[in-house]
């Protein structure tokens, strides 16, 4: 008789806690979202546009929240903390997370483990901008204001080992110039440099500055990607300019805290990737310039992986740079 009671106690346990993961009971309560850089920014925009839509399908609010500062390692250090519920979960961000552990000059308290990747959103070329009224009409100019003044052109970069600052470094070596990098919190601030013209140029992302090209207020001087992008297609590449080796692009996608069970990241993924593939979505990413890239569950921690080997020997030279 005690077996059987102790048996179907723990029946009971166990069916409790099935029943706290299932996708059916998640998720009863508004589910956070979190943006590691400041409201504004490329990241931001995209995510706020996700979450509109997505938050229709999952039945409860996602709440996008900007948890900023170190260039994204506050963010993705809180992200790191949570609890594995699915009640908050984050976008991260490559090059910038990947190299934050790479660094130890970063003293990261994550690792790559310590996510759980759900599903990419957004993989963003980068891309040159000058204030629209620079006198560098073309990505030539500037390189041979630069070859003529080594570090005394100030150009912009979003997070120390960021996606962008890996460009710049990458194209000091490719055109064998010297530039005084100036680096910002988040793109909304960079953006706000140049246009005030604290600075000459910035290293930045296609995202969200497509209609400050369009409007006039940028100029966008080169694409550091093989191809040419559908949002400006007059702007050439730095394989066309003759710099095959400066290619350079941001990922966005949303993950979790280590631990998260199965099911809520199945229901997360379905409901996320529903809403990518949402003809509202594809719209309004269009309209800021936002390249979406789905990927999902072992795709998207395979890239994830990949890219963080590619980076190492990158990482490792910029570090000797210094």
């Amino acid at each position: 008789m005690k077996g059987k009671l102790v048996f179907c106690a723990f029946a009971l346990l166990s069916l409790s806690l099935a029943q706290s993961v299932h996708p059916q009971g998640y998720p009863a309560k508004p589910v956070m979202l979190m943006v590691a850089y400041p409201a504004g920014g490329a990241t931001d925009i995209g995510a706020r546009i996700l979450a509109s839509i997505a938050e229709k399908e999952l039945g409860q609010p996602i709440v996008v929240i900007n948890k900023a500062g170190a260039g994204g390692q506050v963010g993705f250090m809180e992200l790191s903390k949570q609890k594995p519920d699915g009640y908050y979960i984050g976008f991260i961000n490559l090059p910038s997370l990947n190299t934050m552990v790479l660094d130890p000059q970063f003293k990261a308290t994550f690792t790559m483990d310590s996510f759980t990747p759900i599903i990419n959103q957004v993989l963003d070329p980068g891309i040159v901008y000058v204030r629209g009224d620079s006198p560098y009409k073309e990505f030539k100019d500037l390189i041979a204001d630069a070859k003529k003044r080594p570090g005394e052109l100030k150009g912009g970069a979003t997070g120390i080992l960021g996606d962008d600052h890996l460009a710049m470094l990458m194209m000091e070596k490719a055109a064998g110039v010297k530039f005084r990098m100036v680096v910002f919190e988040g793109d909304a601030p960079h953006i706000t440099a140049i246009l005030g013209g604290q600075i000459d140029f910035g290293f930045l992302n296609v995202a969200g500055q497509v209609p400050k090209v369009k409007g006039g207020q940028l100029r966008a001087l080169t694409v550091m990607d093989k191809e040419r992008i559908k949002f400006l297609p007059d702007v050439p590449t730095t394989v066309e300019l003759g710099y095959p080796t400066v290619i350079s692009s941001s990922t966005r996608g949303i993950a979790g805290p280590k631990g998260m069970p199965e099911p809520i990241v199945k229901k997360l993924q379905d409901v996320f990737k529903k809403a990518i593939e949402h003809p509202q979505h594809r719209e309004r990413m269009d309209q800021t310039g936002l390249a979406i890239k789905i990927m999902v569950g072992d795709e998207y921690q395979k890239y994830i992986m990949d890219f963080h080997e590619k980076l190492k020997p990158l990482v490792e030279q910029a570090r000797k740079d210094k």
